[in-house]
Formats: structure tokens, sequence, C-alpha cells
């Protein structure tokens, strides 16, 4: 008998929606703070792991990528990447990359930076994206956010789709940084009881 279809179970349509968009308008990309507020905000008011497990479109697409679609080699990933000195170390480096995101863009709105019109690719590939952005110098400021926003999302995409690939379809979910703070918080109100980090 199948299950019965809910709203939430056809969310994986985000994130190939919003992988395009920013392909067209790179102010799109401020979409990508719906996955940021939201997980943290559920965690907070007693939610637990519930978008990680519920509403995540990323993992609901890998899983149809990885069991309906047959791409994922269904491998248990190496153990070091559920590692807790993995995940928090992870954790650390998505953050400050992100916090160098905001540098970024207070910079530009300060006037003190040009707008970078870039995508950078595994925090590393500089990858020209200037037919993305149609706006005016006033708005710079929020194309410069939209455009590091755009670079964390579509190298999370990436990093996840890969590890789909590889071992089992929700690998991404065993160490995505907002897992992991989720986690955290659960710990935190649970009095330090064990959540898993995948989905």
């Amino acid at each position: 008998m199948n299950k019965k279809k809910h709203w939430y179970d056809y969310l994986w349509i985000y994130t190939p929606v919003y992988l395009f968009l920013g392909m067209f308008n790179i102010l799109f990309a401020w979409l990508g703070m719906i996955e940021f507020i939201v997980p943290l905000f559920i965690s907070i008011f007693g939610g637990g792991k519930l978008f990680c497990n519920r509403y995540c479109g990323r993992g609901q697409l890998f899983e149809l990528l990885g069991n309906k679609l047959k791409l994922s080699r269904h491998i248990t990933p190496p153990r070091f990447l559920s590692s807790l000195w993995f995940r928090n170390s992870f954790l650390v480096f998505f953050m400050t990359m992100f916090i160098l995101m905001i540098v970024s863009t207070v910079q530009v709105f300060s006037g003190t930076q040009n707008l970078k019109e870039v995508v950078t690719l595994l925090w590393t590939f500089k990858i020209p994206w200037q037919f993305a952005f149609h706006g005016t110098n006033s708005s710079w400021g929020f194309a410069q956010f939209a455009f590091g926003m755009y670079s964390i999302m579509l190298t999370s995409s990436l990093l996840g789709f890969i590890t789909m690939l590889l071992y089992r379809p929700r690998s991404w979910c065993v160490y995505c940084p907002m897992g992991t703070m989720t986690q955290a918080i659960c710990k935190l109100k649970k009095g330090g009881t064990h959540y898993g980090n995948e989905g």
C-alpha cells in the first residue's frame, strides 16, 4: 500500500528550483537563508530535528536521486564523516566562510570594496557569474551577499551530490553544518541526549 503523500514530501523541488533561479537572477539566492533560519528556529522552539527529518528539501532530493533513480551505491560512509571532530571542524570552517561572506558584503555596502560578480565553488574555484546580476550600484551590497550565499548553496549541494553517489543517498546529512547545529541545540535542550545526524 502506497504511503499517503504530504505537502512536505515535495520540498525536494526547492533545491533544483533555487539553483536554477540563481543562474538567471542572483538575488534569488537570498532564499537560501530559509535553510539557515528555519532549522534553528524549529530546534530552538522544541521541534528537535524535525526540519532534518521531514522538511529538508535537499535531503529529500538526494534520497530521490539515490533510491528512486538508483544513483547511489548505498555504501556506509566512512566513519570519520560522522565523527564529532570532523562535523565540528566542518561546522567551524563553514561558519568562518559565512562570516567572511558577511564581511565582504559590509565592505561593499560601505563602498570600500566593489561588487565581485563571481560564484566560488568549493570555496576555491572562482566562476564568473556576471550574467545573473542585472541591478544597479545601489543594490551591490544585496547582490554581494547573494553571490556568497549562492556559492555556499551550490558548494554544499555538490558535496551532497558527490557523497550521495559514493555512499548512501543522504550521506550529506551525516556532516551537514545545519544538522550539526540543530543536533547541538537538541543536546542542550535534552541535557546531553545523543541525536543522530542523519535523518
